[in-house]
């Protein structure tokens, strides 16, 4: 491997050890309980500013459940997985759907049916974006000053550094959704042409930004 590509691949690492501790369900915190690796040493790895070691990589790697090849950026695509989902304290279960750590990954969560109105969802923010669409019951959306109630086949797009955070709307029900998540500020990014005239077969090459031309 070339020193440029060897540097490249340093590079992305942190993204991808953020997107991999997220993908997880950790906080910076319990992972340095968990490992003995300092918060700060971890922050700054995640954002970049310092290079990790082999030893603190095979260290995340553990705890993480992914391998080097994954961190890397080096691992084949991987089918998604279909294991139990995961569960967190909340009693939120969350199903990955995706495998790899790093670009774009999916999860579907599930939040139990409560017995008692819910509390304004805790807020947390951190880079990247995501897209969250409700596929059942109402979901409360914290957005920064904002709350909004989504319904099925609602969605929302937003930028997660906006302090943000998710509560079941409905105490009497379950609410399940789908989460599209980009640590590095991946967006979803239209191709649908516009509707053609009738008769028109003609094929449209997708622009970014969802437009067409002929």
């Amino acid at each position: 491997m070339a020193v440029d590509d060897v540097g490249g691949t340093l590079a992305a690492m942190g993204p991808r050890l953020r997107a991999a501790r997220e993908h997880h369900g950790a906080t910076l915190v319990g992972v340095s309980c968990a490992t003995g690796i300092s918060t700060s040493t971890l922050s700054r790895i995640e954002t970049g500013r310092r290079k990790p070691t082999l030893e603190v990589l095979l260290q995340l790697s553990k705890e993480y459940g992914v391998s080097l090849d994954e961190l890397a950026g080096t691992a084949p695509a991987a089918e998604p997985r279909t294991s139990a989902p995961l569960s967190f304290g909340d009693d939120k279960a969350v199903l990955p759907l995706t495998r790899y750590v790093g670009g774009l990954h999916a999860h579907k969560h599930v939040l139990p049916a409560l017995e008692s109105p819910p509390t304004r969802p805790r807020q947390v923010s951190h880079d990247g974006h995501e897209w969250l669409c409700v596929l059942y019951g109402r979901l409360w959306l914290a957005l920064g000053d904002h709350d909004l109630i989504l319904t099925p086949a609602d969605v929302a797009e937003f930028d997660t550094r906006t302090p943000h955070g998710v509560a079941n709307a409905n105490p009497g029900q379950p609410v399940e959704y789908l989460i599209m998540f980009g640590p590095q500020g991946e967006r979803l990014r239209p191709r649908t042409p516009p509707a053609a005239g009738h008769g028109d077969r003609r094929p449209h090459r997708a622009r970014s930004g969802g437009e067409a031309q002929p």
